[in-house]
């Protein structure tokens, strides 16, 4: 399905499930809460989609996220729940849209269910998909992901990153920039040092990809923020920055892990965030 945002077309495809550990989804909140709202099996592992964002505006094609990839080991397939079949590559081709149409790849940050679908492994190695997309990413997301300490080793891969550093097609930025016409990258720090979110403006009306700032619609709520954020107080400054905006100006909230894609927002008595009516793309 795709969704018109004034002069832009959004379209949200998946680039492959993951199952990940539910508490560590939902950090201090207790399963007695989150599992009213989100169900897990019996290792506690709830399942998600890895939402990339195919961005049709002033006759570029913009690409945000690559989902999973199709490079897992079995151990790492069972762990994560990780189908080689649902790759980005699978899931464009399904919409009628080739990798060599893309002009820009941005990622929110690399971790391997953002960046795992940009690279992909032949008999000759492992090689770009988008071989013709500038790649856009934070500088300081690269240099983590080239230094991964031991809490962020086990979310980067170099076979995700090396062929892309390798080929060229990196464009680092630094804060927030114009990177392409009516698309813009915010720094939303938190999850990782270097992590971006990415604003749409078709044209009177905005829509804000989030990344994994606010990963699904329950993590709209301030206090729920994963486990997995570096820095927790950062991702609440954060939220709060964005959602003040979003409030203010409209936007259309895009989540990178709801399988309902996006809301509004609205402010309850207290004056906090909450998701308004959750829409599809």
């Amino acid at each position: 399905m795709t969704r018109a945002l004034g002069n832009a077309s959004l379209t949200m495809v998946n680039g492959g499930d993951l199952r990940i550990d539910g508490g560590a989804m939902h950090g201090v909140v207790p399963k007695t809460m989150w599992n009213r709202l989100v169900s897990c099996d019996e290792q506690n592992r709830c399942t998600y989609p890895t939402n990339c964002l195919l961005v049709e505006l002033a006759g570029r094609r913009i690409l945000i996220e690559t989902g999973n990839g199709d490079k897992f080991p079995p151990r790492l397939k069972e762990i994560y729940g990780i189908d080689h079949d649902r790759s980005i590559a699978v899931a464009l081709a399904e919409i009628g849209v080739e990798p060599e149409s893309i002009d820009t790849v941005v990622l929110t940050h690399l971790h391997f269910d953002h960046s795992g679908g940009c690279t992909r492994r032949t008999g000759s190695g492992v090689e770009p998909v988008f071989r013709r997309a500038r790649h856009v990413v934070q500088r300081a997301e690269i240099e983590a992901a080239l230094r991964p300490h031991e809490r962020s080793r086990a979310s980067y891969v170099d076979e995700n990153l090396d062929p892309l550093l390798a080929a060229g097609l990196i464009d680092a930025v630094d804060g927030e920039a114009e990177i392409a016409p009516g698309v813009r990258v915010l720094p939303t720090p938190g999850h990782t040092r270097g992590h971006q979110s990415v604003l749409i403006d078709g044209g009177g009306q905005k829509a804000l990809f989030l990344g994994d700032v606010v990963p699904t619609s329950v993590h709209v709520r301030l206090p729920w923020v994963m486990a997995f954020d570096l820095d927790v107080e950062a991702t609440l400054a954060s939220k709060k920055q964005l959602f003040a905006r979003a409030v203010a100006e409209d936007w259309l909230l895009l989540f990178g892990h709801d399988r309902r894609h996006g809301t509004t927002l609205a402010l309850d008595p207290r004056g906090d965030a909450v998701a308004g009516e959750l829409v599809d793309l």
